[in-house]
């Protein structure tokens, strides 16, 4: 089994084409700006100034489903 390091080695280029894709799909609703900031969170794990894990990005990104999730049933 590969270690977390491993998997995810800076890799400048995906972190440019996994932004641009987040860019373009970034549109007005929240599912579309939920679905972007994915994924800037996954670029994160390539990006050498960041220190992240799948982890981590997980636990955020529940978080911040749990909230949305929250909101959309109190409305």
């Amino acid at each position: 089994m590969a270690r977390e390091s491993e998997s995810f080695e800076p890799d400048p280029e995906r972190v440019a084409t996994l932004r641009e894709i987040a860019d373009d799909i970034r549109g007005e609703n929240s599912e579309s700006k939920l679905v972007a900031a994915m994924l800037y969170r996954v670029s994160d794990l390539f990006d050498p100034d960041e220190e992240t894990s799948p982890r981590d990005i997980y636990v955020n990104m529940r978080e911040i489903l749990r909230t949305k999730d929250a909101g959309d049933k109190g409305k």
